[in-house]
């Protein structure tokens, strides 16, 4: 079974590419159509095809468009350019996206053959090789670091159960296999090292003396084990470890609007779990800690006379000029034209 869909702007031409791929495919396939590029990526997102067919004169987002956005988010589902316009240039960039065919309209019925007699042999060729999608790859890894920054050990085993059953069904062989999850590794890792908390080092790569399924696995998991177990030492070891950390955040950002969510996401901790926390150890609410933060940062820039008042508000993260006043008011009892009149600045 294939999957396939027909993009272009004008029913007719839609409707009639739709019937004669339906006639004319040597295996059984499900043609769908899209109006536009546009369409057509809220298509394959709902069910992602194997074949795209599309033009390349469409409103809202042409095919060159739709070719490059495939090329860079799915590169394994194979397109085919079906165009009136036999300019060179056109044909160079959709080679240039990883196009497989460009066909000139009108279409024929054995022109339609012939090209998806060759994608579905094609398709045929990567299934029997166990190829992995890219875009397969990046949903494991999105869902492991999820996982694992959590400490989520049920949400790990599923996303491992995952990857063991899709790799399973696709007879991916023991070396590609093996190769495959150290890829998986690293590229977790780096995510992982992106967030800026914790240092996580690279994978060691899996032993190639004991090639097979189950030993690839193993070593995936003891990876896995490895950078939770970093993770709870570091969590554990130093209980003012994610305070202090959130508290040079929220100096270097005082500016933007932080939420207790985005900092407790950044130390990869529940939310509800770093409010308590950040109370107990600091006797003050997340969004009191702040606010104190910003109206001291507020006073300091006020004693400079060459700062405006409006200025100052915008720097410690007010937009809302009567807002700041309102709250500076609250927190020192004047002010800030009292305050600077405190300190004798006109």
């Amino acid at each position: 079974m294939y999957r396939i869909l027909v993009v272009d702007d004008e029913p007719m031409i839609r409707k009639g590419l739709e019937k004669l791929i339906s006639q004319t495919a040597s295996a059984e396939v499900i043609v769908e159509t899209a109006e536009n590029g546009a369409d057509a990526l809220d298509r394959i997102q709902a069910n992602r095809p194997d074949f795209v067919f599309t033009d390349i004169r469409m409103p809202r987002m042409d095919g060159l468009e739709l070719c490059k956005h495939i090329r860079e988010n799915d590169s394994s589902i194979d397109v085919v350019v079906v165009s009136g316009y036999s300019d060179f240039e056109y044909a160079q960039k959709c080679v240039s996206y990883g196009v497989k065919e460009y066909i000139l309209k009108p279409v024929t019925r054995h022109g339609v053959a012939e090209t998806i007699g060759k994608l579905i042999a094609g398709m045929a060729a990567k299934r029997s090789i166990g190829f992995i999608p890219m875009a397969e790859q990046e949903a494991w890894i999105e869902q492991l670091e999820e996982a694992v920054w959590h400490l989520d050990d049920s949400a790990r085993s599923v996303a491992e159960g995952r990857i063991r059953q899709y790799c399973e069904e696709q007879s991916i062989s023991a070396v590609q296999l093996r190769d495959m999850l150290y890829e998986v590794m690293l590229k977790l890792v780096k995510n992982l090292n992106k967030r800026d908390v914790y240092n996580f080092p690279e994978p060691t790569g899996p032993e190639e003396a004991e090639p097979g399924p189950d030993s690839s696995f193993r070593w995936m998991r003891a990876e896995l084990d490895d950078v939770m177990k970093l993770i709870r030492g570091k969590r554990r070891g130093n209980v003012k470890d994610p305070v202090e950390e959130v508290k040079q955040y929220i100096e270097q950002n005082l500016s933007k609007e932080l939420t207790l969510e985005d900092v407790a996401d950044r130390l990869g901790l529940n939310p509800s779990y770093f409010s308590q926390l950040f109370k107990q150890m600091t006797d003050e609410t997340f969004v009191q800690y702040r606010i104190k933060r910003r109206m001291e940062r507020a006073k300091k820039l006020l004693a400079l006379p060459h700062y405006k008042i409006t200025d100052i508000s915008h720097e410690v993260g007010y937009a809302d000029h009567p807002h700041f006043t309102k709250t500076f008011k609250r927190m020192t009892g004047c002010t800030p034209s009292e305050y600077r009149d405190m300190l004798g600045i006109d």
